[in-house]
């Protein structure tokens, strides 16, 4: 039996992405291990999950900006580090596979060490902090967008696309049309990240009325972002919620039309469903442009209409609904010709090879 640590968290989209590999691991009976922090958002999702056993390690976070943890943190890592060192002399993996993270850093690290192969997954055009500083450590680095390539040398990049979680294929829009008491309308899901957008809240918000003379609306508008709404016409074509997670498979097959942020792993999971999306990623101002960059790679091979945060008014997002409409087969077309729109199979395939299955 083959041994494999998964890594990877500070964020749900440095864990789910690894799930999607699990059905892969299972059938070819890798002994499946995850390597995560203490008390992160990996430990609550994976100790969810049968057949996947947890380890825990000390973790300092990698920041750009000034802090004072930044005078404490490198000690964390080099306890990380002396951890995961452990964990690969008392586990002996075949291998490991990272989707980043701060977390990450030591483990593959420390797989390099103990000449464990080491497979790295970027999610974004551009390369974060903690895959910077693995790269070094990657037997192969797989990435999600063609462009990424030209980043990485030839003998460890892959373009592979993103892993996606199989029960996104299992959903049934009937089920959802009846739980939330639809009529017959295209439905709009808005989708602001998983702490919601205040920008994207307000301008739909400031159109409801338009809005839902044309479509009905599931709206995933982040914790504590609900709205007082009574107009009853409004609430018959209007559903807001803080946050899904079952409904989420029925709520994406029953969606017509997205709007959502452009973080990578969503913005493949709209590709692999073929959702013609209207993307509205972070400005620079609050993030390192990285959403931009996916957003504009999107736009480039006619998988979504982008629209840029400092541009969004509540007639710009008209506007751009409209067109959406309009481009609504085209979109469909680019995206069912695509062959990375869902990349599990590509990178189990690399898993495979390196493990020489």
């Amino acid at each position: 039996m083959k041994k494999i640590i998964l890594t990877g968290g500070g964020s749900a989209g440095h864990v789910t992405p690894n799930l999607a590999l699990k059905p892969f691991l299972e059938a070819n009976n890798f002994e499946i291990h995850y390597v995560g922090s203490e008390d992160g958002i990996e430990k609550d999702i994976i100790e969810k999950e049968d057949n996947i056993t947890y380890h825990a390690v000390r973790t300092g976070k990698l920041r750009r900006y000034f802090s004072w943890k930044n005078f404490t943190d490198p000690f964390r890592v080099i306890g990380g580090y002396n951890d995961a060192k452990k964990l690969m002399k008392e586990l002996k993996p075949d291998i490991v596979f990272s989707k980043g993270g701060f977390v990450s850093v030591p483990v593959v690290a420390a797989a390099h060490k103990y000449k464990v192969p080491v497979i790295s997954h970027e999610s974004d055009m551009t390369p974060g902090l903690a895959n910077k500083l693995s790269k070094r450590f990657a037997t192969k680095l797989c990435v999600t967008f063609p462009e990424a390539l030209e980043h990485i040398s030839k003998e460890i990049g892959v373009f592979t696309g993103s892993p996606i979680r199989h029960e996104l294929y299992c959903g049934n829009a009937e089920n959802a049309r009846k739980a939330l008491n639809f009529d017959l309308k295209p439905v709009l899901l808005i989708i602001g990240g998983s702490l919601g957008s205040k920008v994207i809240n307000e301008a739909v918000r400031s159109k409801l009325e338009t809005l839902c003379k044309q479509f009905n609306i599931i709206h995933l508008c982040g914790k504590k972002n609900l709205a007082d709404i009574s107009d009853e016409e409004i609430l018959k074509s209007y559903k807001q919620f803080e946050f899904v997670s079952d409904e989420l498979p029925d709520y994406f097959a029953l969606a017509d039309f997205i709007i959502s942020r452009a973080g990578s792993n969503a913005i493949h999971e709209f590709l692999a469903l073929k959702k013609p999306m209207l993307l509205i990623p972070l400005s620079r101002a609050a993030s390192r442009g990285d959403q931009i960059l996916n957003a504009k790679s999107f736009e480039k091979r006619d998988f979504a209409i982008v629209l840029e945060e400092e541009e969004l008014t509540p007639s710009t997002l008209l506007k751009s609904l409209e067109y959406l409409e309009k481009d609504k087969d085209k979109l469909i077309s680019a995206m069912s010709a695509n062959k990375n729109a869902d990349g599990t199979k590509a990178i189990t395939d690399v898993i495979a090879e390196v493990c020489k299955l």
